[in-house]
């Protein structure tokens, strides 16, 4: 007999929450991580990046996997991963091995994710359980990223920072266990080998591009730089031209005619790219621009996150007949009107002059959020239910460290004074509003076509093979 839905989303959950937990924690101690390191300005942007950097590159793999080889399986196994980087983290002597910790993680945190939303489809099969399921998979995603920070700066204040990922350890380990015991075995059914070119060419392609952006911070005229921009075009064009040859490799092109799913990766895109970037870097603009601690910091950013918990999920409340793309475009238009009074902002201003703006953009990200975890897994056939997951994800996270660079490069200033920085932070919220109001029209014009495109051509092809469970 198979697992009752409400503990596969325990499991889901869980781990979803562990993993944003995770990414978003040492953003309010930054410089306790960096000064306990000794670390210098080009290994903190590698201190803040290297977590995007092995999500980036295993979430697409870490998918396709645990379609073929077995869901649960690369979950508990991405954990355990999950698991080792934190710990190396924790006894980490210097900032090379955090990197590299920070690198494991990231790369533990993806199979967590990926496989954690396509565990989800097999448990709710029906449109209602879905959106319900992918609501609070939203809301987990959500609480994970209001936590990381609070609890961060509330134990590098107690203990110290090694003491965060001495518990992340433990809620890792955790996590592997709760997820062998109450999720089934599910796989996609079809005997496939693995794609082991298009997993080299992906990652050696994702990371040279985290790289160059990394990188990039600091100067874009370097021969390494350079190097690395020119490595990415030329892995990836590889990567994909490899996917379109290849029979079975861990990319269906195909699936990319199907504007649900091409929305879906748009808007996860503008989602990292927009209010999640500007997320990122908010806790630097409130303690060097407006003066707080870093535990005002992260509590302030909780009129965001804590929010996008609640909406996300309220969100199986929102019309049934409602289209995901409808969903996605018209939150993206909340989250850029929550994001204009965050545009205007001067070194006097207080909390009350972001609390609005913030809760706003969490309104939209909420419903954002538990949209594109419902589109992740409903715009895929179900034996492809991890490579939509990992389409989805990555897309996100490649979205975040591009926005994060872009960011970077706005708000820094050589004068590094508070008033420079919050005109950098201003400019750089404007860049954020034009992302998302972009997004939202391009979803808005796939919506339509695909719309088009059904009443043109109502009878469409059944998708084979439904996913397969088993116990164990």
């Amino acid at each position: 007999m198979g697992r009752r839905p409400g503990a596969v989303l325990v499991a889901s959950g869980g781990g979803t929450l562990l993993a944003l937990f995770v990414f978003t924690a040492p953003l309010s101690i930054v410089p306790a991580v960096t000064g306990g390191l000794g670390a210098g300005a080009t290994a903190t942007s590698w201190i803040l990046s290297s977590m995007s950097l092995g999500l980036a590159v295993a979430l697409l793999p870490s998918g396709a996997l645990g379609d073929d080889f077995g869901r649960r399986r690369v979950f508990v196994a991405g954990a355990g991963v999950l698991a080792v980087g934190s710990l190396l983290c924790a006894v980490a002597p210097g900032s090379l091995v955090f990197v590299g910790g920070r690198v494991v993680e990231g790369l533990g945190a993806a199979a967590v994710l990926a496989c954690g939303l396509a565990v989800l489809g097999p448990a709710f099969p029906d449109a209602a359980g879905r959106a319900r399921a992918t609501g609070v998979w939203g809301a987990c995603l959500g609480a994970g990223i209001a936590t990381g920070p609070l609890v961060g700066a509330a134990l590098d204040d107690v203990a110290g920072w090694r003491t965060l990922y001495v518990v992340a350890t433990v809620l890792s380990i955790a996590v592997a266990v709760v997820g062998r015991v109450l999720l089934d075995e599910s796989v996609s059914g079809r005997l496939r080998r693995v794609d082991t070119v298009g997993s080299l060419l992906l990652a050696g392609g994702l990371a040279a591009l985290l790289a160059a952006l990394t990188e990039g911070r600091q100067s874009w005229t370097g021969p390494l730089e350079l190097t690395l921009v020119v490595a990415t075009v030329v892995l990836l064009g590889a990567f994909f031209t490899h996917q379109a040859r290849v029979t079975g490799g861990m990319l269906d092109p195909t699936l990319f005619r199907r504007p649900a799913l091409l929305s879906a990766t748009v808007g996860a895109f503008v989602a990292g790219a927009g209010v999640t970037a500007l997320m990122v870097y908010v806790s630097t603009l409130l303690e060097k621009g407006l003066a707080l601690t870093p535990l005002a910091a992260a509590s302030t950013v909780l009129f965001w996150s804590a929010t996008s918990v609640v909406s996300a999920l309220l969100t199986r409340r929102l019309p049934a007949g409602l289209s995901g793309g409808v969903r996605m475009s018209v939150s993206l238009l909340v989250v850029s009107a929550g994001l204009v009074p965050l545009a205007f902002l001067a070194p006097d201003s207080g909390v009350a002059a972001l609390a609005v703006g913030l809760v706003v953009a969490g309104v939209g990200t909420g419903v954002l959020n538990a949209s594109l975890g419902r589109e992740a897994v409903a715009s895929v056939p179900p034996h492809r239910a991890g490579m939509g997951s990992g389409i989805n994800n990555t897309s996100r996270y490649v979205g975040a460290a591009v926005g994060v660079t872009v960011v970077t490069l706005v708000a820094v200033h050589p004068s590094a004074t508070p008033a420079a920085l919050v005109e950098g932070w201003n400019a750089a919220v404007h860049v954020g509003i034009a992302v998302s109001l972009v997004g939202a029209a391009v979803i808005a014009a796939l919506t339509a076509a695909g719309r088009r495109s059904r009443v043109e051509s109502p009878a469409v092809a059944r998708e084979p093979a439904a996913p397969r469970s088993t116990n164990g």
